[in-house]
């Protein structure tokens, strides 16, 4: 059934994987960059229009995504996809969320789920949309870069294109991550100390109240 659904959303070129990348970051379960292969494949010359048309679908359908998720909770997860997809998610998000879902752009854990627990766990929409906007476009316009570049000779090279941005790119997002979280650190222990200076200095003698 779902190659049914690929086939005919080949059909319509740029704007099937547009919906296709809508309804991957809400409900379907196939990833988008299966269709742009294969559109990809067939057009090398329009890859890059084809990546455009799969990012922007992409994060017009995360929005959705998130709002199935606050409305209707985990329930609806554990009844479309399966459970090991939703729990390994859950663990990274409980962990770090935005490390959860930049990471989740590069997994073969489908982008829906990230969407989807976000809007049960609260995470803030903006910052989903920023961190989706960040991992998706490297994966579409890696893809879409090799077919523009190689043409039909660029298949054999993105078989394997989430391993290697998940290898380049991911170590590169965790340490970007880890030093932000220490530099937010120690400013809020500057602060702490900066207020238990001001209570433990001893009021100045002219301020002090007469009896």
């Amino acid at each position: 059934m779902f190659q049914d659904v690929m086939d005919f959303l080949m059909r319509f070129g740029p704007w099937g994987l547009f919906i296709h990348s809508f309804f991957d970051a809400v409900i379907f379960p196939v990833p988008a960059f299966f269709l742009q292969v294969s559109l990809s494949i067939l057009h090398p010359s329009s890859a890059l229009w084809l990546a455009t048309a799969g990012f922007v679908g992409c994060l017009l359908g995360t929005p959705v995504g998130y709002m199935i998720g606050k409305l209707l909770g985990k329930s609806v997860l554990y009844k479309i996809l399966k459970k090991e997809w939703i729990d390994a998610a859950t663990d990274r998000f409980q962990k770090n969320g935005e490390a959860a879902i930049l990471v989740g752009s590069f997994t073969p854990i489908p982008f829906k789920v990230f969407t989807i627990l976000s809007g049960c766990l609260n995470f803030p929409l903006w910052r989903l949309m920023a961190y989706a906007a960040l991992g998706r476009a490297t994966k579409f316009y890696v893809v879409g870069i090799l077919f523009y570049f190689y043409g039909r000779s660029a298949e054999g090279m993105v078989k394997n294109v989430s391993m290697y941005i998940f290898i380049i790119a991911v170590p590169l997002v965790l340490l970007g991550l880890y030093l932000n979280r220490r530099r937010r650190q120690k400013r809020a222990q500057a602060l702490l100390s900066q207020e238990d200076q001001a209570m433990t200095d001893p009021i100045p003698e002219h301020q002090t109240p007469s009896a």
